[in-house]
């Protein structure tokens, strides 16, 4: 199978493949007025916005706020269109639509990019895609906040949402006043015309709902007022003094609180229980026992009148816990198979051009093996949930990034319909990939079932979050490559080898996609059968394992260990070349013109090749994740014989920048993310046990420890990609490759620090 030339045949059991949104124009996702919530003084125009009775806008917001600032974002594209101020603009949670469905999630997740032709020949592929993302988003109405993709996914709906609000606006005020359209110009939601007249959006809002909107342009980019600023985000004040509403801050009536034990042993079960001493402590009322739900492994919970009440009663109460059927896991045995499955097994090759093999005959032959460990994600926010369930009606309030989803496993959990489910998206203290896991709503409802229809809140204690995570999958690499007497790479083989998370996902959230053979998952590979460098000749293919250990999508995915194999092995052939790494890199990218001035910004603003303090060295990678561009320098000392990371500059292409701050602080959240791994990270599994289980063994960067962090963003009038993962994945090679630099010693194996 030639690159992204693949089908997924197993679609076909999910019933008749539809066209989907690949080949409909934007206007389809409109929607009507009737999708949106109806209240007091607020005329619905369309499926995403409304009218108040005072001219402020409400948009329908499907996608989760977990700290990537799209609950700013995303207000700016239908202000701009509107022309209104930010500050006029209020959300409210879209319903369960496809018109809300993110293409741009589904496209990220399937073996390859339907939309894209990468055989220049119309191929079937392409067309199956297309076929695909329709059936999952129109059919199964897959929503989900992930891949950084949601200001990409609806920057052309959002805006062609609110233009065609706009436009039936101001149509009502043109018949009213019996005037031309083209004669009326609007400001600050207010509709004038030179003789005079005006007229708010909340005067002429109920006549332009049942006006047509005729001919819809969405603004020109010379007319931009929004789009492009810096501006403050709408979520702060609310995040300072409190008034925001995470998933731990829901309080309602007569609610109780839970608190889990699951089994230590990862697959393991729950054998003879002794409950007495748990519930005879004070506050501590009730034992559920939890069977393995969406994935979790199996264990208990305890309800109480407080969290702390549930809590002691859970750790009070003696277990006797069961290993799994297959024996316990040891991620030092898994390490030892992957390099063997490296050695001695074929992958599935995503992309393979010329004779590598051949090639590796002739010329300089340069090897490396690398290692990434498993990685929990450790969002701040604890993992939890509230649940309802009375008279057949489940009401539930999370913070999820699959929303639909996880409406879907409650009321599967509970037996109902899932229009008998309400759901409530809260704020999300981090998400990082773990939010998109559904376990503990599942278990919160089958908690809530034994209630008595009092509101659960179940949370997770820190170890229990970082014990039972889905973890970034464990993953070994072998580069190899030839270089001529002109320092030319001739040839790049990769053969890497690791769990497949796509289709694991698919099982516990999407079960009925799931197929009883996996199908090639682009997520293992991507970042290498990808790369932007003139190498003529390349074979670069995967063997996909399945060791047990639960493994799930981590901020930036399979870029978050591939950039740091393969930026890692560039500096390597440079230095094998006897080319300094960012010349040698301009040499590759000759071809690749966006990339290239990527690397050339980062080099120009990090004042590469200029003096440094003593015992100081510089690194630099690149990588294209999630449609954009980033390449960072990374200026570092050794402490004790560890990095010290000092300053980070990084370039960016994202394409169109919607607001330059947000990006900014995304890149700067991306660096202490990807440094607490690079520095930090890893689990060691034991007997089928985690060993780490808190801050304390699984640390994350201090303040004292964080660098500068200098941000450039490319002018582009291309579309906007991906912000929210991009900077993550380059840090750990530019580091990486600093320390090289100090040193001379090459480190291949994640954490750098261990």
């Amino acid at each position: 199978m030639r690159r992204r030339t693949w089908l997924l045949s197993a679609a076909g059991a999910a019933g008749a493949l539809v066209v989907g949104w690949g080949v409909l124009p934007q206007r389809s996702r409109l929607g009507s007025g009737a999708l949106m919530l109806r209240s007091e003084g607020e005329v619905p125009l369309n499926g995403w916005i409304k009218i108040a009775a005072d001219g402020s806008v409400v948009l329908a917001m499907p996608r989760s706020e977990m700290g990537q600032g799209v609950h700013t974002a995303l207000p700016m594209l239908a202000a701009e269109e509107l022309d209104v101020p930010l500050s006029s603009v209020r959300l409210e949670q879209a319903g369960a639509d496809a018109i809300y469905g993110n293409v741009s999630m589904l496209v990220a997740s399937l073996p390859f990019h339907p939309l894209e032709d990468a055989e220049g020949d119309g191929s079937l592929s392409v067309k199956a895609g297309r076929w695909i993302v329709g059936k999952l988003a129109r059919e199964l109405g897959i929503n989900a906040t992930g891949g950084s993709s949601s200001i990409a996914d609806l920057w052309d709906v959002i805006r062609l949402a609110a233009a065609t609000a706009r436009a039936s606006l101001v149509g009502a005020a043109s018949l009213q006043w019996k005037l031309p359209a083209e004669e009326l110009v609007v400001k600050d939601g207010v509709i004038r015309h030179a003789s005079g007249k005006l007229v708010g959006y909340g005067e002429v809002a109920r006549a332009a709902s049942g006006t047509p909107p005729g001919a819809v342009k969405v603004k020109d980019r010379k007319e931009w007022t929004l789009i492009g600023r810096s501006l403050l985000r709408l979520d702060l004040p609310e995040k300072v003094d409190g008034r925001a509403r995470f998933g731990l801050d829901v309080r309602l009536p007569g609610m109780k609180f839970a608190s889990v034990r699951l089994c230590p042993m990862l697959g393991g079960s729950v054998g003879a229980i002794r409950s007495e001493k748990g519930l005879s402590m004070p506050g501590a009322e009730r034992l559920v026992m939890l069977p393995a739900l969406g994935g979790s492994t199996a264990g208990f919970a305890v309800v109480g009148r407080t969290s702390w009440h549930a809590q002691r009663g859970a750790s009070a109460i003696d277990v006797e816990w069961h290993q799994r059927p297959l024996g316990g896991l040891d991620s030092r045995q898994i390490e030892a198979e992957l390099e063997a499955a490296v050695r001695t097994q074929s992958g599935h090759v995503f992309y393979e051009r010329g004779d590598a093999a051949g090639e590796e005959r002739s010329g300089k032959l340069v090897e490396a093996w690398y290692h990434a460990p498993y990685l929990a994600h450790a969002t701040m926010e604890p993992m939890n949930c509230t649940a309802r369930v009375a008279a057949g009606k489940v009401e539930v309030w999370a913070p999820t990034q699959v929303p639909e989803m996880a409406r879907g496993i409650a009321a599967r959990v509970a037996g109902v319909s899932t229009d008998d489910v309400i759901f409530h998206t809260t704020l999300l203290g981090g998400g990082f990939g773990r939010r998109l896991e559904v376990d503990v709503v599942a278990q919160a409802v089958r908690i809530a079932m034994d209630c008595g229809g009092a509101p659960v809140q179940l949370v997770w204690s820190r170890e229990e979050d970082i014990r039972h995570d889905f973890y970034r999958p464990m993953q070994v690499a072998r580069l190899r490559a030839s270089i001529d007497s002109g320092g030319r790479v001739t040839s790049l083989r990769i053969t890497s080898a690791g769990d497949a998370i796509t289709p694991r996902w698919m099982e516990r959230g999407l079960p009925m996609l799931s197929g009883p053979f996996d199908t090639p998952d682009k997520t293992t590979s991507e970042g290498l059968f990808d790369l932007p460098y003139g190498i003529a000749t390349q074979r670069i293919e995967h063997v996909a394992t399945r060791m047990g250990v639960p493994v799930g999508f981590w901020r930036s995915v399979g870029h978050s260990h591939n950039a740091f194999f393969s930026e890692s092995f560039i500096d390597e052939l440079a230095s094998a070349a006897k080319i300094g790494p960012v010349e040698f890199r301009r040499e590759l990218l000759k071809d690749a013109p966006r990339h290239l001035a990527v690397l050339n910004l980062a080099a120009e603003k990090s004042n590469w090749g200029g003096a440094l303090p003593a015992g100081r060295q510089r690194g630099i990678a690149l990588h294209e994740s999630f449609g954009s561009i980033v390449a960072q320098v990374a200026e570092v000392s050794l402490v004790e014989g560890k990095p010290r990371v000092h300053r980070v500059v990084c370039a960016i292409d994202c394409g169109t920048a919607v607001n330059p701050g947000v990006i900014a602080q995304q890149m700067e959240g991306s660096v202490l993310f990807a440094l607490t791994a690079l520095l930090h990270g890893r689990i060691d599994i034991r007997e089928g046990a985690v060993q780490q289980g808190n801050f304390h063994d699984y640390p994350i960067v201090r303040l004292a420890q964080a660098p500068s962090v200098e941000t450039w963003i490319v002018a582009s009038g291309r579309p906007p990609q991906g912000v929210g993962e991009p900077g993550v994945p380059p840090l750990a090679p530019a580091v990486a490759n600093a320390i090289f630099a100090l040193t001379g010693i090459r480190r291949r194996k994640l954490p750098l620090a261990a």
